[in-house]
């Protein structure tokens, strides 16, 4: 009953969302759309509210590609729920953003950004003009995310296909803990990461971001439609995994892994790489099998190391000779699908040292290289000890080690998920756009 308790303590604070009244205005209409395309420039932008509100000198500002600003003087009409703001200079083939900035009725500054097209594709709001575009904290919004995956998919992941079937229930309850902690930090670090992209776009923070309008970013981009997608699957992964805690059913965290598994396929869908003219199916599906067989590496390693060892000494032998096997598998797509990627990615073998995408890819090689020394050392000289029946001093430490370097791994992966690589113009490769795109 205990255990029950405090499982459904920590889902409902999981999945919990505050249901605070609203009374700010919502911008329900915009014409250019949202995201939309003209045939013929516009001469004024008009916004509609659900409320009547206060429009400032700046209410709507139109930027051209260049920075100018088009956009004059701003009007009211309607009751002042419509926001009206003359266009100048605009051209046809170009696209344009929309920034504005509202007061409500309850003192509320509600702000939004979206771009649209003068017979052409608007470019995602992300990428509107005054965008800050990535920084520092995408990518460890990224790489907190990966390492939660590492957690959820890798812990889980080597229970069940590397781990004996009856274990010491210290190590069930302990695995429990791990993937459901997996599940909820990779919710919340999801959520943080679409929060970080979507003020890097507004450029505002802190309670401004409370009222701004977020819905062109989780409608109208790739990185929107996956996040809504992933934070409904792992709400659907945390679930599962602590009814199988609560219950103590652990053949109930098949569902959850196999679900994380198809999870991490919109990573590689909705980075920059999937959107270049030669992005291919191939190429996808190798940065998932990367990306997968990434976390289920740090995954076993870390299983190894704060779990088997310390609280199941008698286990240490045959999990460590199980999870050697498996490694060398792990490894070897590991390896293979990173090669395929790098080899789509990087159009000229210069761009390895000439670009900052291949300079990070450098990086991120070295550090496997650094671990796949280390775990070489582990299959060449623990393993046969192990099978001898001698277990080495300090090999729980040199796991937390190997366990800190994959780690790292997983922060240059993260870095150049969210990177751009090399531009490869239409065209100018033979490799097959697909639906990718």
């Amino acid at each position: 009953m205990r255990r029950a308790v405090v499982a459904a303590a920590a889902l409902a604070t999981a999945l919990a969302v505050p249901a605070t009244a609203s009374a700010h205005a919502t911008m329900k209409e915009a014409h250019p759309a949202e995201q939309g395309r003209v045939e013929q420039p516009p001469r004024e932008i008009t916004l509609r509210f659900d409320q009547s509100v206060e429009a400032p000198p700046n209410a709507i500002v139109v930027l051209a590609p260049d920075g100018r600003r088009l956009s004059g003087t701003v009007t009211q009409t309607d009751r002042n729920t419509v926001v009206r703001a003359r266009v100048r200079g605009a051209v046809s083939g170009q696209a344009y953003t929309v920034r504005w900035r509202v007061v409500s009725a309850d003192g509320h500054v509600g702000m939004g950004v979206f771009t649209f097209g003068v017979a052409v594709t608007p470019p995602p709001p992300t990428e509107a003009v005054g965008s800050s575009g990535m920084t520092w904290r995408d990518d460890a919004a990224r790489w907190a995310l990966f390492a939660s995956l590492a957690l959820m998919i890798g812990v889980v992941g080597i229970r069940l296909l590397v781990l004996p079937g009856e274990l010491d229930p210290r190590v069930e309850r302990r695995i429990h803990l791990l993937g459901a902690l997996g599940a909820f930090l990779a919710l919340n670090t999801g959520i943080a990461g679409f929060v970080i992209r979507s003020a890097n776009a507004l450029q505002v923070s802190g309670v401004d971001l409370l009222y701004a309008d977020l819905s062109p970013f989780a409608e109208s981009t790739r990185f929107g439609t996956a996040f809504l997608v992933t934070t409904l699957g792992f709400g659907v992964c945390l679930t599962i995994l602590v009814v199988a805690w609560a219950l103590d059913v652990p053949l109930l965290r098949w569902p959850a892994f196999l679900l994380g598994l198809a999870l991490v396929w919109g990573y590689p869908l909705s980075g920059h790489q999937a959107t270049e003219p030669n992005a291919t199916l191939l190429g996808a599906v190798a940065d998932w099998v990367h990306l997968v067989t990434a976390m289920l590496w740090v995954g076993g390693v870390l299983t190894l190391a704060v779990v088997v060892w310390p609280l199941a000494p008698r286990l240490r032998r045959e999990a460590f000779l199980r999870f050697s096997r498996v490694a060398v598998l792990l490894v070897g797509l590991l390896v293979a699908a990173g090669t395929i990627v790098a080899i789509e990615r990087l159009p000229e073998l210069s761009d390895l040292w000439g670009t900052s995408y291949g300079q990070t890819l450098l990086v991120k090689i070295g550090l496997v290289c650094v671990a796949l020394a280390w775990g070489g050392f582990h299959h060449a000289v623990v393993r046969p000890r192990l099978e001898r029946g001698v277990t080495p001093p300090g090999v729980g430490r040199s796991l937390l080690g190997e366990s800190a370097v994959a780690l790292a791994v997983l922060f240059a992966a993260a870095v150049l998920v969210n990177g751009a690589p090399p531009p490869v113009e239409a065209g100018s490769t033979t490799a097959t756009p697909t639906s990718v795109r």
